[in-house]
C-alpha cells in the first residue's frame, strides 16, 4: 500500500505540522497528488485526470494520516466510494498501524476492510474490477446507451412517491434512456446539499458500480448548489425531472414553432446553473473600462444566452400573431373548433386519428408527439368543424416550458369545446384528471364548455355508469364516439343560441 520509508516520512511531516497529510498513489507507486489538510480532516480535489469507465476503480490510491482514529471513518469510506479509489487508508499516529478499506460489491455495505494476510494491493485491486466487470457483464450493456439510475426522495406516502417514480420511468422510456434500478428515499426533510442523506448516495453510487450506470435521474427538482454538491462527490452525470423533460421535447419538436420553445425553455432553465461566478474570476474593476481581464467566460456565456432568448422571444411573438390571423379566419368563416386536452399518453392522438381519418403518430410513449396539429371534419349532421390536438399536460409541469408554450395553448382559449381525455385504464387517472383540471384553470380555461373522454373503455372490466359531459370511449376502436359527436353537436347548437355564433349552424 506504501512503503516504510515514506510512511515513516510522512508520519513525521504531519506530527510537526500538526495536519493531516494524504498522498494519492498511481498504481505503479508514484506519488500523483500531495494533499495538506487541517488537523481534523483533508480534503481530496477533484480527480479530473482519472479513468472511472463502469467495470474500472479510478486507478490511484489514497493514504493519509490521522491523529487519533484507528481506522477510516464515514466521510473516509464516502470518498473511496464517490471517487471509485482503489483503496482508502489511513495511518494512525495513535497506534502506528495503517488501516485499509476498499470497494467489495459482493458486501452488503458494498465495501470491506482489507486483512493484512490478503493478497497484495495490485492483486486485490484486480481482483475487485474483475468482478465488477462479471456482475455487469450478464446485463449486456449497450456502451453507447444512457443507463441511469432514478432517485426520488419524497416527504408524500409510499403510494404517491411510488406512483412518480413509475412516471420518471415511462419519461426516461420516451427518453431512451435504460433504467437499471430505481431508488425511493422517504424523508420528513429534504437535504439542502445532496437532496438526499449522504448514506444513501453512498449506496446509489455502489449500485452504479454494480450495474454501470452512468447517469443519475432525480424525480424532485434540483437546485444549482444540489447538482454541483452531487456531482462533486461522483463522477457521474445528474439530471432532474424537468431536464428529462426539456430532452424529451428537444428530440420530439420538429416544427420551427417546437424547436424554438423548447430552446427558449432549455435556455431560461440553464441560466440559473450559470449564477455562482468563481471570485477568482471575477471582472477587476479600477480603470475605465481599460484595466482588467475583462468580461470572464462565465458573464459572456450569460449575456449571450440573455440575448438568445430575446431573439428566441421576438421569434415566438411573430409566431403568435400569425396564430392570431388563422383564428381570425376561422372565426371569419365561422367554424367551430374543438380542442383536445388531457395528461400526455392518454390518447388524444389517436382520437384525432379516429375521428378525421389523419395519420399523426400516436405511440405507447410520454409525449410523443409535441407539435399541435389542427384538422377538419364533418360531424355527422354535416358541420364542419376544426379539431386540434395540443401538447400534453403532466404534474409538475416546468414553469418555463408552460410559458414557452404560451402561444401553442392560446390556441385553446379559441375553442367552443375542450374535450378532456382522461386514461381510464391508469391506476392514478384520477390524480391525472386533477392534474389537467388544475391546469386549465391557471390557463384560465374553465369558462369553455369541457367534456370528459374516459379512454380505453375496450379494456376495462367494470364500467360504471356516467351522466351529464363524461363519455367512455375507446380511441382506437371507436366506441361511444357516436354518442360523444352528437353530444359535440348539441353543446355547439346551445352556443349558437346563447352567444349568436354560428348563424349557419343547422
Amino acid at each position: 500500500m506504501i512503503g516504510r520509508d515514506l510512511a515513516r516520512t510522512l508520519a513525521g511531516l504531519a506530527e510537526d505540522l500538526n495536519r493531516q497529510i494524504g498522498l494519492l498513489i498511481q498504481r505503479t507507486g508514484s506519488v500523483e497528488t500531495v494533499i495538506i489538510g487541517t488537523h481534523d480532516r483533508i480534503e481530496i480535489p477533484a480527480l479530473t485526470k482519472v479513468r472511472t469507465s463502469g467495470e474500472r476503480l479510478c486507478g490511484l490510491r489514497c493514504v493519509h494520516t490521522h491523529f487519533s482514529s484507528s481506522g477510516p471513518d464515514e466521510e473516509d469510506i464516502m470518498d473511496m466510494v464517490c471517487l471509485r479509489l482503489d483503496m482508502m487508508s489511513v495511518l494512525s499516529l495513535h497506534d502506528g498501524l495503517l488501516h485499509s478499506v476498499h470497494i467489495q460489491p459482493s458486501s452488503p455495505q458494498g465495501w470491506e476492510r482489507l486483512d493484512a494476510s490478503q493478497d497484495s494491493c495490485l492483486e486485490r485491486i484486480e481482483a475487485i474490477e474483475t468482478q465488477l466487470a462479471r456482475q455487469q457483464a450478464p446485463q449486456g450493456l449497450d456502451r453507447g446507451q444512457d443507463r441511469a439510475v432514478l432517485i426520488s426522495v419524497s416527504t408524500r406516502t409510499k403510494a404517491e412517491a411510488a406512483s412518480s417514480m413509475f412516471e420518471l420511468a415511462e419519461l426516461a422510456r420516451a427518453a431512451k434512456v435504460e433504467v437499471m434500478e430505481q431508488v425511493i428515499q422517504h424523508r420528513n426533510k429534504l437535504d439542502s446539499r445532496f437532496i438526499l442523506g449522504s448514506g444513501k448516495l453512498m449506496e446509489i453510487i455502489l449500485i452504479c458500480l454494480r450495474t454501470g450506470a452512468n447517469l443519475l435521474i432525480f424525480d424532485q427538482e434540483l437546485s444549482p448548489s444540489q447538482v454541483r454538491s452531487i456531482t462533486s462527490r461522483t463522477d457521474l452525470r445528474v439530471i432532474d425531472r424537468t431536464q428529462l423533460i426539456l430532452d424529451i421535447f428537444a428530440s420530439r419538436a420538429l416544427s420551427r414553432e417546437g424547436k424554438v420553445q423548447v430552446e427558449m425553455a432549455q435556455l431560461k432553465y440553464l441560466l440559473p446553473f450559470l449564477a455562482t461566478r468563481d471570485d477568482a474570476l471575477s471582472r477587476l474593476t479600477g480603470g475605465i473600462g481599460t484595466r482588467g481581464p475583462g468580461e470572464t467566460k462565465l458573464e459572456i456565456d450569460r449575456r449571450r444566452i440573455k440575448d438568445r432568448i430575446a431573439r428566441l422571444s421576438q421569434e415566438l411573438q411573430a409566431v403568435g400573431k400569425q396564430r392570431w390571423h388563422r383564428r381570425s379566419r376561422r372565426r371569419k368563416h365561422e367554424m367551430p373548433v374543438l380542442s383536445l386536452v388531457g395528461y400526455t399518453n392518454a390518447g388524444k392522438s389517436t382520437l384525432l386519428n379516429t375521428l378525421t381519418g389523419s395519420q399523426i403518430l400516436a405511440e405507447d410513449l410520454l409525449f410523443a408527439t409535441l407539435d399541435p396539429t389542427s384538422r377538419r371534419f364533418r360531424l355527422p349532421q354535416g358541420t364542419e368543424v376544426v379539431l386540434t390536438d395540443t401538447v400534453g399536460f403532466i404534474r409538475n409541469l416546468p414553469a418555463a416550458l408552460l410559458k414557452a408554450f404560451a402561444a401553442t395553448l392560446e390556441e385553446l382559449s379559441e375553442a367552443d369545446i375542450l374535450l378532456h381525455v382522461i386514461d381510464r385504464a391508469n391506476p392514478t387517472w384520477k390524480e391525472q384528471a386533477e392534474v389537467v383540471d388544475l391546469l386549465l384553470h391557471q390557463l384560465d380555461l374553465s369558462h369553455i364548455p369541457c367534456l370528459q373522454l374516459y379512454n380505453k373503455a375496450d379494456i376495462l372490466e367494470h364500467i360504471p355508469e356516467l351522466s351529464g359531459n363524461a363519455f367512455y370511449i375507446s380511441a382506437n376502436k371507436g366506441i361511444g364516439l357516436a354518442e360523444l359527436l352528437e353530444r359535440v353537436e348539441g353543446v355547439l347548437k346551445t352556443c349558437a343560441k346563447t352567444r349568436g355564433l354560428y348563424q349557419s349552424f343547422p
